[in-house]
C-alpha cells in the first residue's frame, strides 16, 4: 500500500522489539507537512521507541515507514544516516553536543556537515542561538554552560538546516518551567514559520497542549486499540 501523497511521513502497523520485549505493537498514523503531532502516554509506552522507527534510527521488526514517498524500512544503513543528517533534526531528553566545539560549532554541525560555507553556517547558527537565548554563549564549550542552555543549544542545532521533519523526544525534560516555555515556543513556532514537521513525544498534559494533534500509546498500542496487559515493554 503506498502512502498518501500529502503525508509528509507515515507508518503503517510498525512493530518493534527490544531483545524480545515489545514496545511497539503495531502503530499507524500519518503526519503532514508543517504538522505539529505530540505522542504521548506514560513512561515505558513506546513513544522513544516509536520517534526512533520514524526517523530511521531503527528498522521495525514488522510494518513500514515512509516518508516522503520514501521507504525507510528498506533503506540501508547508510542510505537512512544520509537521510536523518539531510532531512531530519533530533532533540533527546539530554543535550549531546561535541565537547571540543563551541556552542555556536555545536549549532551549526549539521549546516558544516552538508558543505554550507563557514560564515553562513555561523550565521545561521548565531540567529537560532539568539531566537533561544543562548547567544551569549556563542564561543563557550560545553564543559562551561549550565544543562540548561546546553539543551537550547541542542535544540539550536536540529532546526538550524531547515529539516523537513524534527524529532523532539522528551526535549524540555533537564529545563525549568520557564526555560521549557521558552524553548517550546521555539519549536513550535519553527515549525509553522519555516514549513518544519514536528512529531513531540512527551509524558506531559501542557506540552502536547501545544500540538495540532495528540497520538496517545498506552502498552506499545494506540490508546484505542486493545492492550495485551501480559506484556513486558520498554520504551
Amino acid at each position: 500500500m503506498a502512502p498518501p501523497d500529502d503525508d509528509v511521513l507515515w507508518a503503517r502497523d510498525v512493530h518493534y522489539s527490544h531483545g524480545g520485549s515489545p514496545a511497539l505493537l503495531g502503530v499507524s498514523l500519518g503526519i503532514q507537512e508543517s504538522e505539529i503531532v505530540a505522542v504521548t502516554g506514560p513512561r515505558g509506552c513506546g513513544k522513544t521507541t516509536l520517534l526512533e522507527c520514524l526517523s530511521g534510527l531503527l528498522v521495525p521488526s514488522g510494518g513500514e515507514v515512509w516518508f516522503s514517498g520514501m521507504p525507510v524500512h528498506t533503506l540501508t544503513a547508510t542510505s537512512r544516516e544520509r537521510l536523518r543528517r539531510d532531512k531530519f533534526g533530533w532533540v533527546g531528553d539530554r543535550p549531546h553536543l561535541v565537547p571540543e566545539l563551541t556552542a555556536w560549532e555545536n549549532a551549526a554541525l549539521p549546516l558544516l556537515l552538508t558543505g554550507t560555507g563557514h560564515r553562513a553556517a555561523k550565521r545561521a547558527a548565531l540567529d537560532w542561538l539568539e531566537r533561544l537565548d543562548v547567544r551569549d554563549c556563542a564561543r563557550k564549550r560545553p564543559a562551561a554552560l549550565l544543562q540548561a542552555q546546553r539543551q537550547r543549544i541542542a535544540i539550536a542545532r536540529a532546526l538550524v538546516h531547515k529539516p523537513a521533519v524534527v524529532f523532539a523526544d522528551e526535549p524540555t525534560a533537564p529545563l525549568h518551567r520557564a526555560d521549557r516555555a521558552q524553548a517550546l515556543r521555539t519549536l513550535t513556532s519553527a515549525g509553522r514559520s519555516h514549513g518544519i514537521t514536528v512529531v513531540l513525544a512527551t509524558h506531559d498534559p501542557e506540552v502536547a497542549t501545544l500540538a495540532d494533534r495528540t497520538l496517545t500509546l498506552l502498552d506499545g498500542r494506540e490508546a484505542d486499540s486493545t492492550a495485551d496487559p501480559a506484556c513486558s515493554l520498554s520504551a
